[in-house]
C-alpha cells in the first residue's frame, strides 16, 4: 500500500512541481511583459514630452511672428493715415464741386426750360400760321386745277372745233365766196 501511496504522492508532488515551475515561468513571462510595458510608457511619456515642447516652441515662434506682423500692420496702418485724410479731402472737395457743377446746370437747365416754353409758344404761333397758309395754298391748288381742268377741256374743245371747222373748209362749195383754202 505504501507502494501505491508513494506513487500518488510522488506523482502530486511533481503535478505540484510541475505547476509550480508553470507558475513560476508565467510569474516571470507577466514580470517581463510588465517591464516591456513600463519602459513603453516611459518612451511614450518622453515623446509626448518631446512633442509638447516642440509645440510650445512653435507656438512661441509663430506668437513671435504674428506680434511683430501685428506691430508692422499697426505702424503701416499709422503711418498711411495722413494719406488716406488727404484722400478723403480730395474726395470731399470733388464731391463739393461736383454738387456746385450740378447746381449750376440745374440753373441752366431751368433758364433753357423756361426760354423753351417761351420760344414753344411762338413756334406754336408759326406753325398755326403755316397751317393756314397751307389750308389756302392747298385751296389755290384746287382752284388752280379745276380752272387747269377747264382749261384743258376748252382746248380739246377748241381743237375739235379747229379740226371740223377745216374739215367744213376742204369739203363745203367753192362758190361760199369765202375764197380761203
Amino acid at each position: 500500500m505504501f507502494g501505491l501511496t508513494d506513487k500518488i504522492i510522488g506523482a502530486l508532488a511533481l503535478v505540484l512541481a510541475l505547476a509550480l515551475a508553470w507558475q513560476t515561468y508565467q510569474l516571470s513571462s507577466e514580470r517581463t511583459e510588465h517591464s516591456a510595458l513600463k519602459l513603453q510608457v516611459a518612451q511614450d511619456k518622453e515623446r509626448r514630452a518631446a512633442a509638447a515642447l516642440k509645440a510650445e516652441q512653435q507656438t512661441a515662434a509663430s506668437e513671435s511672428t504674428h506680434a511683430q506682423k501685428t506691430q508692422e500692420n499697426s505702424d503701416a496702418f499709422t503711418t498711411s493715415q495722413p494719406v488716406r485724410d488727404a484722400i478723403a479731402r480730395a474726395d470731399r472737395a470733388r464731391v463739393e464741386r461736383l454738387r456746385l457743377g450740378a447746381e449750376r446746370r440745374a440753373a441752366t437747365n431751368r433758364a433753357i426750360a423756361q426760354a423753351c416754353a417761351a420760344s414753344a409758344g411762338d413756334i406754336a404761333n408759326r406753325l398755326d400760321a403755316l397751317d393756314d397758309q397751307l389750308t389756302k395754298g392747298i385751296g389755290v391748288v384746287a382752284d388752280l386745277r379745276k380752272d387747269l381742268g377747264r382749261r384743258d377741256a376748252e382746248v380739246v374743245l377748241l381743237h375739235g372745233q379747229i379740226v371740223a371747222d377745216r374739215a367744213l373748209i376742204a369739203d363745203g362749195p367753192a362758190t361760199s365766196g369765202l375764197g380761203m383754202r
